[in-house]
Protein backbone atom coordinates (compact mmCIF):
# COMPACT_ATOMS: atom_id res chain seq x y z
CA UNK A 1 0.00 0.00 0.00
CA UNK A 2 1.19 3.38 -0.71
CA UNK A 3 2.25 5.57 1.87
CA UNK A 4 0.98 9.50 1.23
CA UNK A 5 3.38 12.08 3.23
CA UNK A 6 3.14 15.42 3.50
CA UNK A 7 5.51 18.13 6.00
CA UNK A 8 4.46 20.97 7.86
CA UNK A 9 7.07 23.54 8.90
CA UNK A 10 6.41 26.28 11.66
CA UNK A 11 9.23 28.49 13.05
CA UNK A 12 8.67 31.11 15.80
CA UNK A 13 10.21 33.84 13.98
CA UNK A 14 10.43 36.00 17.57
CA UNK A 15 7.18 34.48 18.55
CA UNK A 16 6.93 33.50 22.37
CA UNK A 17 4.81 30.11 22.75
CA UNK A 18 5.27 30.25 26.70
CA UNK A 19 3.56 33.79 26.36
CA UNK A 20 0.87 32.10 24.03
CA UNK A 21 2.21 35.30 21.79
CA UNK A 22 3.44 33.46 18.49
CA UNK A 23 2.10 32.97 14.84
CA UNK A 24 -0.02 30.05 13.84
CA UNK A 25 1.12 30.95 10.25
CA UNK A 26 3.08 27.18 8.93
CA UNK A 27 3.28 25.46 5.57
CA UNK A 28 2.22 22.96 3.98
CA UNK A 29 4.92 20.64 1.44
CA UNK A 30 3.34 17.74 -0.64
CA UNK A 31 5.73 15.01 -2.37
CA UNK A 32 4.61 16.48 -5.60
CA UNK A 33 5.98 19.59 -4.60
CA UNK A 34 2.93 21.71 -4.12
CA UNK A 35 3.74 24.26 -1.26
CA UNK A 36 0.20 25.74 0.71
CA UNK A 37 0.65 28.53 3.22
CA UNK A 38 -1.55 27.81 6.36
CA UNK A 39 -2.63 28.49 9.71
CA UNK A 40 -5.10 27.93 12.05
CA UNK A 41 -8.39 29.72 11.41
CA UNK A 42 -9.04 33.13 12.96
CA UNK A 43 -12.45 31.28 13.96
CA UNK A 44 -10.12 29.76 16.51
CA UNK A 45 -7.36 31.49 16.70
CA UNK A 46 -7.81 35.30 16.43
CA UNK A 47 -5.84 37.58 14.37
CA UNK A 48 -2.52 38.68 14.39
CA UNK A 49 -1.87 35.03 15.96
CA UNK A 50 -3.37 33.58 12.29
CA UNK A 51 -3.42 34.32 9.09
CA UNK A 52 -6.70 34.39 7.37
CA UNK A 53 -5.53 34.24 3.82
CA UNK A 54 -3.63 30.58 4.76
CA UNK A 55 -5.61 27.20 4.42
CA UNK A 56 -6.52 25.99 7.84
CA UNK A 57 -6.59 22.39 8.87
CA UNK A 58 -10.30 22.27 8.77
CA UNK A 59 -11.24 23.74 5.57
CA UNK A 60 -8.45 21.65 4.47
CA UNK A 61 -10.26 18.15 5.83
CA UNK A 62 -13.64 19.27 3.86
CA UNK A 63 -11.69 20.50 0.80
CA UNK A 64 -10.21 16.63 1.12
CA UNK A 65 -13.90 14.74 1.79
CA UNK A 66 -14.98 17.00 -1.23
CA UNK A 67 -12.28 16.15 -3.56
CA UNK A 68 -12.51 12.68 -2.36
CA UNK A 69 -16.29 12.05 -3.29
CA UNK A 70 -15.79 13.94 -6.51
CA UNK A 71 -12.84 11.61 -7.72
CA UNK A 72 -14.76 8.39 -6.69
CA UNK A 73 -18.10 9.52 -8.52
CA UNK A 74 -15.85 10.62 -11.59
CA UNK A 75 -14.34 7.04 -11.20
CA UNK A 76 -18.11 5.46 -10.56
CA UNK A 77 -19.66 7.41 -13.54
CA UNK A 78 -16.93 6.47 -15.99
CA UNK A 79 -17.40 2.84 -15.15
CA UNK A 80 -21.65 3.53 -16.09
CA UNK A 81 -20.38 4.97 -19.37
CA UNK A 82 -21.67 8.42 -18.49
CA UNK A 83 -19.43 11.31 -19.71
CA UNK A 84 -19.33 14.22 -17.23
CA UNK A 85 -18.94 17.31 -18.58
CA UNK A 86 -17.95 19.85 -15.54
CA UNK A 87 -18.61 18.75 -11.39
CA UNK A 88 -18.46 21.79 -9.04
CA UNK A 89 -18.90 21.26 -5.08
CA UNK A 90 -19.49 23.93 -2.57
CA UNK A 91 -19.03 21.98 0.83
CA UNK A 92 -19.27 22.22 4.37
CA UNK A 93 -18.07 21.74 7.79
CA UNK A 94 -19.59 22.24 10.46
CA UNK A 95 -17.42 22.46 14.25
CA UNK A 96 -19.52 21.77 16.74
CA UNK A 97 -18.96 19.53 20.09
CA UNK A 98 -19.08 16.01 19.45
CA UNK A 99 -20.55 12.96 21.66
CA UNK A 100 -17.31 13.26 23.78
CA UNK A 101 -17.75 17.24 24.57
CA UNK A 102 -14.38 18.06 22.14
CA UNK A 103 -15.03 20.35 19.19
CA UNK A 104 -14.93 18.45 16.17
CA UNK A 105 -15.98 18.71 12.04
CA UNK A 106 -19.25 16.59 12.99
CA UNK A 107 -20.72 16.98 9.39
CA UNK A 108 -19.57 17.72 6.10
CA UNK A 109 -22.28 18.91 3.46
CA UNK A 110 -21.29 17.96 0.33
CA UNK A 111 -23.30 19.99 -2.58
CA UNK A 112 -22.35 18.84 -5.68
CA UNK A 113 -23.62 20.01 -9.12
CA UNK A 114 -23.16 18.25 -12.39
CA UNK A 115 -23.16 18.10 -15.84
CA UNK A 116 -23.60 15.63 -18.32
CA UNK A 117 -22.95 15.37 -21.78
CA UNK A 118 -24.84 13.26 -24.02
CA UNK A 119 -27.00 10.66 -21.72
CA UNK A 120 -28.70 12.47 -18.94
CA UNK A 121 -28.81 9.96 -15.60
CA UNK A 122 -32.12 10.15 -13.45
CA UNK A 123 -32.46 11.23 -10.06
CA UNK A 124 -32.44 8.01 -8.80
CA UNK A 125 -29.51 6.98 -10.63
CA UNK A 126 -28.02 9.96 -9.88
CA UNK A 127 -28.53 9.02 -5.71
CA UNK A 128 -27.10 5.53 -6.97
CA UNK A 129 -23.71 6.57 -7.97
CA UNK A 130 -23.45 9.14 -5.31
CA UNK A 131 -23.63 6.73 -2.52
CA UNK A 132 -21.17 4.68 -4.34
CA UNK A 133 -18.79 7.65 -4.98
CA UNK A 134 -19.27 7.70 -1.05
CA UNK A 135 -18.66 4.10 -0.54
CA UNK A 136 -15.40 4.43 -2.85
CA UNK A 137 -13.86 7.40 -1.21
CA UNK A 138 -11.09 6.50 0.75
CA UNK A 139 -11.37 9.70 2.79
CA UNK A 140 -15.21 8.74 3.63
CA UNK A 141 -13.98 5.44 5.02
CA UNK A 142 -11.40 7.28 7.12
CA UNK A 143 -13.33 9.39 9.29
CA UNK A 144 -16.22 9.44 12.08
CA UNK A 145 -17.90 12.57 10.70
CA UNK A 146 -21.28 12.04 9.15
CA UNK A 147 -20.74 13.70 5.04
CA UNK A 148 -23.83 14.53 3.18
CA UNK A 149 -24.20 14.50 -0.50
CA UNK A 150 -26.85 17.22 -1.33
CA UNK A 151 -26.49 16.76 -4.91
CA UNK A 152 -27.51 20.13 -7.24
CA UNK A 153 -28.68 18.93 -9.88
Amino acid sequence: MPTHTATVTWAANGGDTAARRFSRAHRWSFDGGVIVPASASPHVVPKPWSDESAVDPEVALVAAAASCHMLSFLYVASKDGLSVESYEDTAEGTLAKNDAGRLAITRIVLHPRIAFKGKQPSKDELDHIHHRAHEECFIASSLRTEIVVEARN
